[in-house]
């Protein structure tokens, strides 16, 4: 699906880069609306649904923002909502088990499937509030550009955590150059060898090892599988990451670095500074 869908968005979007701005725009959110559809079909309307309730908020907090009691009951009700949508999805089973264990009671655990990326795009939908909120960036009327930064498509599934702030000129005007091609082709060829190459041939040994049972293997074969997750799941994630930021260059957008080299670090908390930067500095921020 890949390699079938990317082709045709690029070629529609670029035979589209010298009409309007609103044009490529609205392209960029039916192609990524109809990308994650296809691997969601039964939550695309959630998002549809977070984006449009994270507009309106962006609206209302923009019109109260000098009053200080109003602004912070609006900022705690989107908070709550946001973060209470991504618990119910997330959580609700895991509470409930855990509820049911520790009081020996027998409510029913409810059976929710997890919406694909939704951690991002929850994520990415407060960050807009919040900078609008804190005068960062300029509320956005139009919930057609407030829906293309929260669902496009590149990072929509596991990231980068791009902030509203650092993106929204490039909701407005973005120039596409030979080098941005050049620059956004190579990282994203590099990214899917991460990705296929490496973190797909890697990820054979680790299931080897969870094919033999761990009971059974010995204790160089457990070290040398405990060795061989740490590399898929880091050169999956990363490989992803890579293909994103070189999507985006491609489409005009800069989408920020997410790993820098964290198995290099000389301690967990340098680890830390060098695995998933976006989200790290999305809750420090």
């Amino acid at each position: 699906f890949l390699f079938v869908f990317l082709p045709v968005v690029l070629g529609v979007y670029y035979l589209l880069l010298r009409k309007t701005k609103h044009l490529k725009n609205v392209f960029l959110l039916v192609a990524s609306l109809f990308f994650y559809a296809w691997g969601e079909p039964e939550h695309v309307w959630l998002m549809v649904g977070v984006i449009l309730f994270n507009w309106f908020f962006g609206i209302l907090v923009d019109k109260v923002r000098d009053r200080k009691v109003p602004v912070r009951i609006l900022m705690t009700l989107m908070v709550l909502t946001n973060v209470g949508i991504l618990g119910w999805y997330k959580y609700s089973e895991f509470v409930m088990l855990q509820v049911n264990r520790f009081l020996h009671t027998e409510f029913t655990v409810p059976e929710v499937a997890l919406p694909i990326g939704i951690s991002f795009f929850t994520f990415q939908a407060m960050s807009y509030v919040i900078d609008v909120y804190r005068g960062h960036g300029k509320v956005q009327k139009n919930p057609l550009q407030v829906g293309l930064y929260i669902s496009l498509f590149p990072q929509l599934i596991a990231g980068p955590i791009v902030v509203y702030s650092d993106i929204r000129k490039e909701l407005h005007e973005r120039r596409i150059t030979v080098h941005n091609l050049d620059n956004g082709l190579k990282t994203f060829i590099i990214g899917l060898g991460f990705k296929v190459l490496l973190a797909n041939r890697i990820g054979t040994l680790w299931n080897e090892v969870c094919t033999i049972g761990f009971e059974s293997i010995s204790t160089p074969l457990a070290w040398l599988g405990s060795l061989a997750y740490s590399m898929q799941l880091y050169f999956d994630f990363c490989g992803y990451s890579l293909m994103a930021i070189g999507l985006g260059d491609m489409l005009g957008f800069t989408i920020p670095e997410n790993f820098r080299h964290p198995y290099t670090s000389r301690s967990v908390t340098d680890f830390w500074r060098r695995w998933h930067i976006t989200l790290g500095s999305w809750f420090r921020e």
